[in-house]
């Protein structure tokens, strides 16, 4: 069982594409992330006591932040409307993209909800990503088939079931993945539990959420969007174990999110793909 400890990960330059590039399964077809990106090693990791995160203030001056050296189109993305939330999940308002991932916010207990998606093939391989040189929080990361929010509207602020959370899943998987939305129907992802942690992607931006994680097993059609997604594969155990090896030696660069979920809970839900239900916890909050 995960104790309930937040994960505060260093910020660590990312390796050059020609260190990295021998060390990459062949499967992945694009090219490594250019030096410029910062990503947060698999293994530089240290704990802070939950007391230590203060809580959501009242009201948050927004710092100025210039986006101008940014990706246009990821700069867009930064004015849509997140859900904030508190510590239990419960929603306490909205605020931009953008103010959601600022450091600066985050110090002060800003918090947002969150998923995470895991996509099997039928022969029970895992789809991973690699994010975009142009994504602004962990660029170049390897990481799990999805990974986005929710937004403050009607149809993704139903809690029942997750419903909210399951429709913003669908929207993203065609997004990023061009994956059409009728293989991705709500109804077929098993939402397990909700993990909550902290991450700092370098000194501006970072990541403070109440993730939910969303399993389905399904052959799909993929075309990903490059402005969103560098490389793609499916791999399997064998083959993530051997990436996550390399990771902990800062040879791959893996988002903290998926470190944390495949360091505790992962590869049990993945021998068990046909009986998850036994792992469903709808109730805990695993604080990590």
């Amino acid at each position: 069982m995960v104790r309930a400890v937040w994960a505060v990960l260093r910020v660590v330059s990312c390796q050059g594409a020609a260190a990295l590039k021998s060390n990459v399964p062949a499967s992945f077809r694009a090219a490594l992330p250019r030096p410029r990106a910062v990503c947060t090693p698999f293994s530089a990791c240290c704990r802070a006591t939950h007391s230590q995160v203060r809580p959501l203030q009242s009201a948050i001056r927004m710092p100025e932040i210039t986006t101008d050296h940014l990706d246009e189109k990821q700069v867009q993305l930064l004015a849509e409307m997140c859900i904030l939330i508190d510590e239990n999940d419960r929603k306490i308002g909205a605020d931009t993209k953008k103010n959601c991932h600022l450091n600066s916010n985050i110090d002060k207990g800003m918090l947002h909800r969150a998923f995470s998606v895991f996509i099997f093939n039928s022969e029970e391989k895992l789809l991973l990503q690699q994010r975009s040189d142009a994504k602004i929080t962990f660029p170049g990361c390897f990481t799990n088939t999805c990974c986005s929010h929710p937004l403050h509207t009607d149809s993704e602020l139903e809690e029942k079931e997750a419903s909210g959370v399951r429709r913003a899943a669908q929207r993203r998987l065609e997004a990023e993945l061009g994956i059409p939305m009728a293989q991705v129907t709500p109804d077929e992802m098993t939402y397990l539990t909700r993990i909550h942690y902290k991450a700092q992607s370098d000194g501006v931006w970072g990541e403070h959420e109440i993730d939910y994680i969303l399993f389905m097993q399904k052959d799909v059609e993929l075309s990903p969007d490059p402005n969103e997604i560098q490389s793609h594969c499916y791999v399997s155990k064998e083959e993530l174990k051997e990436m996550l090896a390399k990771a902990k030696r800062g040879e791959l660069l893996i988002t903290p999110w998926f470190s944390l979920i495949a360091e505790t809970f992962l590869f049990t839900w993945w021998d068990n793909l046909h009986n998850l239900k036994q792992f469903m916890d709808h109730n805990k909050i695993h604080r990590m």
